[in-house]
């Protein structure tokens, strides 16, 4: 068996995409075909965040000790696995997207997996991988009962529902990123 088989299977990928898969399918058919107007935003980030938190599932292995002392290199290996995991989740809602469905612009879902998995990657870091979708879940549900976006705090805290070219939404998506990413890649899943 080929290493990068053997790390999926270990990483739990395939149940991962059928959760993915089942859940972009399922919020695709509740938005309809996008007649009634612009989407709402809500949608479009609820598939993203319950494709961030199944991909999550994986960001732990089935033996911690393991991953820390196999004789490899984790760390390119663990930013490729977020980075990945980031393009897989936007790709489910962009292929939901051109079956007809509306949910929002190709620059909104990229901002916005990105931001997610970063958030995951670092929930992996902080609390281990079965408690890694966690703070996307957290985030998530604060957003939906945010007060408006009128300042920088309250755009921050409501990142995943802004319109793609909000400055602070997409310094937040880039900052959660790079440091959930970071943050994995080094460390790895907290025991």
């Amino acid at each position: 068996m080929r290493w990068l088989t053997l790390y999926a299977r270990s990483r739990q990928v395939p149940a991962s995409l059928a959760a993915m898969v089942i859940s972009a399918v399922a919020v695709g058919a509740l938005a309809g075909d996008g007649s009634e107007g612009p989407a709402d935003p809500r949608l479009p980030v609820l598939v993203l965040a319950m494709g961030a938190m199944a991909a999550s599932i994986g960001l732990g292995g089935q033996d911690v000790a393991l991953d820390r002392t196999a004789a490899i290199r984790w760390v390119p290996r663990r930013a490729a696995h977020v980075l990945l995991a980031a393009a897989v989740v936007g790709a489910m809602l962009l292929a939901v997207q051109a079956m007809g469905a509306d949910m929002g612009t190709t620059a909104f879902v990229l901002r916005d997996s990105a931001g997610l998995m970063g958030l995951a990657a670092l929930g992996a870091a902080l609390s281990g991988g079965q408690y890694a979708w966690t703070l996307p879940f957290a985030w998530l549900s604060f957003s939906f009962f945010a007060p408006p976006a009128t300042s920088t705090p309250t755009q921050v805290a409501s990142w995943m529902l802004l319109p793609p070219g909000t400055p602070a939404a997409t310094w937040t998506a880039l900052a959660l990123t790079v440091a959930g990413t970071t943050a994995y890649a080094f460390t790895g899943p907290r025991r």
